[in-house]
């Protein structure tokens, strides 16, 4: 863990929150049916999280290494644009995000919670672990959520970026 005023300054500079999906917008069980549809079950809290970063013009992506419809419906829903999927590794993908979107590696935040993850997680200017994460990614976090993946830590994650970027009381506006 970072000390707070090294968080605000990371915070600070994050333009672009990158997510993994499952074990993080997920908590990571697949349901196999038996005509081969998967389903994955998502927090809602977690999608009011992402529209309100997206809301303060905080962009929003994913990069996982499954496919799954599921999660382009949800993507969809949650007007996430820039989604990265079949991945084999997720390093590759850092130059693309910097071609479309022009941030830059600092001003990025990963949420990642297995070894997949881990090399993304120490070249960008933020990592996130969710609390059930795999110790290694624990380890190599510069914050950890108190929420597992799937229930919550995305959300807690966005309050987070919105508080330190002191854009939490203007956001919330909204729903008064």
């Amino acid at each position: 863990m970072i000390s707070d005023l090294d968080l605000q300054q990371k915070l600070d500079r994050i333009q672009l929150l990158l997510l993994d999906v499952d074990g993080v917008l997920t908590d990571g069980r697949i349901i196999y049916h038996d005509n081969g549809d998967e389903t994955k079950v998502f927090h809602v809290r977690d999608g009011m999280g992402i529209r309100l970063l997206l809301l303060s013009g905080i962009q929003v992506g994913i990069a996982t290494g499954r496919t799954s419809p599921a999660l382009s419906h949800r993507c969809r829903n949650l007007g996430i644009t820039l989604i990265f999927d079949g991945l084999k590794e997720k390093i590759p993908v850092l130059e693309r995000i910097f071609q479309k979107t022009g941030v830059s590696a600092e001003q990025i935040a990963f949420v990642g919670d297995d070894l997949m993850d881990l090399a993304i997680m120490k070249r960008v200017g933020m990592a996130f672990a969710v609390s059930d994460a795999h110790e290694m990614i624990i380890q190599h976090a510069d914050w950890v959520t108190s929420c597992n993946g799937g229930q919550g830590a995305v959300r807690e994650v966005c309050e987070l970026i919105l508080k330190k970027k002191g854009l939490w009381n203007r956001i919330i506006q909204r729903f008064y």
